[in-house]
C-alpha cells in the first residue's frame, strides 16, 4: 500500500509544518529553537544507516525537512 503511506507522510509533514508555524507565530518558541528542532530531525535522517534504498529514503526525508522555512512566517 505505498499510496497510503505516501499520503500519510504528506499529511504528517503538513500537520507538523503548520504546528511549527503556529508555534512561531504565537511566539511560544523562538525561531532559533524551531530551526534547531528541524536541524535535529534532518540530522537524524542524514546520519541514519541502512542499505542503499533506505539511505536514499533517509536523504530524501532530510531534504524535505531542510526545505521547511519558518522564519518570517507571520505577516507584517
Amino acid at each position: 500500500m505505498p499510496g497510503q503511506t505516501d499520503h500519510a507522510g504528506m499529511a504528517a509533514l503538513s500537520i507538523c509544518e503548520a504546528l511549527l508555524l503556529a508555534i512561531n507565530d504565537h511566539k511560544l518558541l523562538p525561531e532559533r529553537e524551531i530551526a534547531g528542532v528541524l536541524r535535529d530531525a534532518a540530522a537524524a535522517h542524514e546520519n541514519a544507516a541502512g542499505n542503499a534504498t533506505e539511505m536514499e529514503m533517509h536523504q530524501s526525508v532530510a531534504n524535505l525537512i531542510n526545505g521547511i522555512k519558518i522564519e518570517g512566517s507571520a505577516p507584517g
